[in-house]
């Protein structure tokens, strides 16, 4: 009878630690539910730069998939959760988006998406400050588009199309991503 007390025990603090991952102390959920959608966490990591954690980062879809092309061209709702590491400005976040998509993409590719990007970036602008440990999440939702939300809140209009949203998550996943490992670490690798 111990022994089965002990092996439940045992059990009950496995499934617990199965249910979330952690990267630099902040936890990621195994899923979450954006509008209708249950999303799983494909993969989190962290951000840094030289010798400082900036962000740890997680990205939540409707399947696993392994390949940063399946990512792409997924159907359905999407998150990227953000929580900060260290105070960071508006502006630098912004800065960093803006200069991330721009390595990603053919100026070619950029021009339809430049209206959004600096609505995007505007958007970023009104939040100002970043204390360590604000979450941000950039949602899609085929709906109504991308959404931005600083610690719990909406921010800005939706920026419409599919197109936009790719381009954000080329920051990460592209050819020329924000940092190797982390665009690994983002596909579960």
């Amino acid at each position: 009878m111990m022994r089965r007390l002990i092996l439940l025990v045992l059990a009950c603090g496995l499934a617990g630690i199965a249910q979330a991952t952690e990267v630099a102390g902040v936890k990621f959920e195994d899923g979450v539910r954006l509008g209708n959608a249950e999303l799983v966490l494909n993969g989190a990591g962290l951000r840094s730069r030289v010798f400082f954690k900036v962000y740890a980062i997680g990205l939540y879809l409707p399947g696993k998939k392994a390949a940063a092309a399946d990512v792409l061209a997924a159907a359905g709702a999407k998150r990227l959760r953000i929580v900060t590491l260290r105070e960071l400005t508006a502006e630098q976040f912004a800065d960093a988006l803006v200069e991330g998509i721009h390595k990603n993409h053919a100026d070619a590719e950029i021009e339809p998406l430049k209206a959004r990007i600096e609505k995007f970036r505007g958007i970023v602008l009104d939040i100002k400050t970043a204390p360590k440990g604000a979450v941000v999440e950039i949602d899609w939702l085929p709906e109504v588009g991308t959404r931005l939300s600083f610690a719990g809140e909406r921010r800005g209009e939706d920026i419409p199309g599919e197109d936009f949203h790719r381009a954000l998550l080329r920051i990460w996943l592209g050819e020329k991503p924000a940092q190797d490992d982390l665009k690994d670490a983002l596909l579960g690798k």
